[in-house]
């Protein structure tokens, strides 16, 4: 399996824009940074997790040819708001593209894109098949394990496929549900901020805490603000097993 990151920054973004930081002003690519979602390609399937809005900008860059499915995480904008730009898909794929996420998720999903669902949609609308998932599924062969935990009070969805997780706008995560994450190798996880806790995501040191109770044996942070300093300023001080996810890193597992 191969995971493509598509972008690993927060609902800004990185460079933020108006912000003169050192970390925007960076001239390191890896300093810049689109909003966070993943490509993943396994050997029967070929899918993404979130759509934010800069969907169309990351599939150009990577070429994206083939996507099967959608999971989402969550319904916030920079997770569901690239969603209409599936459409070339439904074109050269022939299909609708079906779309899985929690209830709360699928809800909002219809009323935003609520176009793609009328009675008499205009022409070239995105073709959506919208699907709620509540426990583990398979598709397309590949077994997806279900990891539920809290935005704040939102519920949010976790994925492990395999020896590989992801998890993004965590805050808080019950015990049982990091138990399914037992003996995976690698775990993507947010850290918005280097030190200052956020009411709605994981900073630095609770996503290594985090990292601690289930021990993978590599850690990627992902949803990663400006705070962070320059890249390799911030990497040089994380654990030797831990490191900063960057646009365009890919990881076969």
């Amino acid at each position: 399996m191969r995971v493509l990151f598509l972008g690993t920054g927060p609902s800004l973004g990185v460079p933020v824009p108006t912000c003169t930081c050192a970390t925007c002003l960076s001239d390191d690519p890896r300093d810049k940074r689109l909003r966070s979602s993943i490509y993943i390609t396994a050997v029967n399937t070929s899918f993404i997790i979130d759509c934010g809005p800069d969907f169309r900008q990351q599939a150009l860059v990577h070429n994206l040819k083939k996507i099967d499915f959608v999971l989402v995480t969550h319904k916030h904008n920079d997770h569901i708001g690239g969603l209409d730009d599936v459409r070339p898909y439904n074109y050269s794929q022939g299909r609708v593209m079906k779309i899985y996420g929690n209830e709360d998720t699928i809800i909002d999903i219809k009323k935003r894109f609520y176009y793609s669902f009328e009675e008499k949609p205009y022409p070239g609308t995105p073709k959506f098949e919208l699907i709620i998932v509540s426990e583990d599924i398979v598709i397309d062969g590949l077994k997806i394990e279900i990891i539920n935990g809290f935005h704040g009070e939102m519920p949010v969805l976790g994925f492990r496929i395999g020896d590989f997780a992801y998890l993004t706008d965590f805050k808080y995560i019950e015990d049982s549900e990091i138990m399914k994450l037992a003996g995976i190798k690698i775990l993507v996880i947010n850290a918005l901020l280097p030190v200052r806790e956020h009411k709605l995501h994981f900073n630095l040191p609770e996503a290594l805490q985090l990292a601690e109770k289930i021990k993978p044996e590599k850690v990627y942070l992902t949803h990663l603000s400006h705070r962070f300093a320059h890249f390799a300023d911030s990497e040089s001080r994380l654990p030797n097993n831990v490191f900063l996810a960057y646009d365009g890193l890919e990881l076969e597992i």
